[in-house]
């Protein structure tokens, strides 16, 4: 019987996403920690080092870890230190929190639930949490979105974040954890007690994003769109049905709704002759260029240039932008912040004011989905790439 229903999911091309209550987040992953000191904060932890003995700490007992000689070298308080290859601090009452703090030039303290894996790698010691999914969420939301907000707005960064971390859940499977805690995968800085991010995180319990086929989507957001999002063909080449150019009204007048940045003639006729350009330099309104909707190209005379690249190049906030030449100086009018793609964050948050619900957010900003449990989920074998597209706004 096993048989035959892994040969129908090699036939078919699919198979059922598991459902996991825990995920493996490394910790200051953009950090490369010699020492750190492990804290209880809740409850009592059970130190093992796998060598036959165990440790129970409960608070007031921190343990200092040290890279040492490729090694780990553990010191509890009032304890005999040792060496050893690794070290697992596992949580006993199932209410277990602890705090990390990193030495450095600037010392950083975090806190966190769940157990805790450390062993040496390449020079740092790689933190691993074991955290309860939710809780996890949770952190994700509060770093990614802020706080203060409707929850309503909180429970679409939920769902939002939880169908990222399902579609890219084995990213960093060789190196035994599944995400890390920086922009690479989703930020997480821990803990809070925001309850209405709590609340949030909760209330839409195992809740993910799907497409027509039953496949996790790109979850892709970004800060401001302008007015006008962009569809994933235009920024990343990758066309995504869900994906597609939506006009937005409720992000106009929010903080990041426009910019602006301006250059002389000189520097202007240098940056595109680099790319090309060989028109004329006599007259600089020929230079303009008036984006009312989104588009693809800067078009002037018979010179394209992509967007994208001015935007990289130029360090600008977005590709929404329009070129106005004034006496010696191009200005560039721009709109929004970000990619485009996907859900406007700042557009989601006064449509929650507005009393707009987390489905109708979503459905606005991602074309034809499904908002359903995980356990709904179909994912393809080796679907997801090594390097996916950014679901922030960069």
């Amino acid at each position: 019987m096993y048989l035959k229903l892994i040969l129908v999911y090699i036939l078919v091309g699919f198979y059922p996403v598991f459902t996991s209550g825990q995920v493996r987040v490394r910790l200051f992953s953009l950090q490369s920690p010699e020492s750190v000191v492990f804290s209880v904060n809740e409850g009592k932890y059970e130190l093992n080092a796998f060598s036959g003995d165990t440790l129970i700490v409960t608070k007031g007992e921190p343990v200092i870890i040290t890279r040492y000689n490729g090694k780990l070298a553990v010191k509890a308080r009032d304890k005999e230190g040792f060496v050893c290859d690794s070290v697992k601090l596992a949580g006993k009452t199932g209410y277990d929190s602890f705090s990390l703090r990193i030495n450095g030039n600037t010392p950083i303290r975090q806190f966190y639930s769940g157990d805790l894996k450390c062993f040496p790698d390449l020079g740092t010691i790689v933190l691993i949490n074991n955290i309860d999914i939710e809780r996890y969420i949770a952190g994700v939301v509060k770093a990614e979105g802020g706080s203060g907000k409707n929850i309503e707005y909180f429970k679409t960064q939920a769902v939002i974040a939880r169908t990222y971390m399902y579609k890219y859940f084995d990213k960093h499977s060789v190196d035994r954890y599944n995400v890390c805690d920086n922009t690479h995968c989703q930020a997480f800085n821990g803990l809070y007690s925001d309850t209405l991010i709590n609340r949030a995180a909760l209330e839409t319990q195992g809740l993910v994003i799907l497409d027509k086929d039953s496949t996790l989507i790109i979850s892709a957001f970004h800060s401001n769109c302008g007015g006008e999002t962009s569809s994933s063909e235009d920024v990343w080449l990758t066309s995504q049905p869900y994906l597609k150019s939506v006009v937005d009204p409720y992000c106009l007048f929010s903080r990041n709704a426009v910019w602006g940045k301006s250059f002389s003639l000189k520097d202007w006729f240098e940056f595109i002759k680099k790319s090309g350009y060989n028109g004329s330099t006599d007259d600089p309104a020929a230079l303009s260029f008036i984006q009312k909707s989104r588009s693809v190209d800067y078009k002037t005379g018979s010179f394209t240039m992509p967007l994208r690249i001015i935007r990289t190049d130029m360090n600008l906030r977005s590709t929404f932008f329009s070129v106005v030449s004034e006496g010696d100086s191009i200005i560039l009018k721009g709109k929004g912040y970000g990619h485009g793609v996907g859900l406007c964050q700042e557009g989601a948050m006064v449509m929650a004011s507005k009393g707009f619900n987390y489905r109708q957010i979503i459905d606005l900003y991602y074309f034809g989905v499904l908002i359903t449990d995980i356990k709904n989920a179909v994912v393809l074998p080796n679907f997801s790439p090594p390097n996916p597209p950014p679901h922030r706004g960069q």
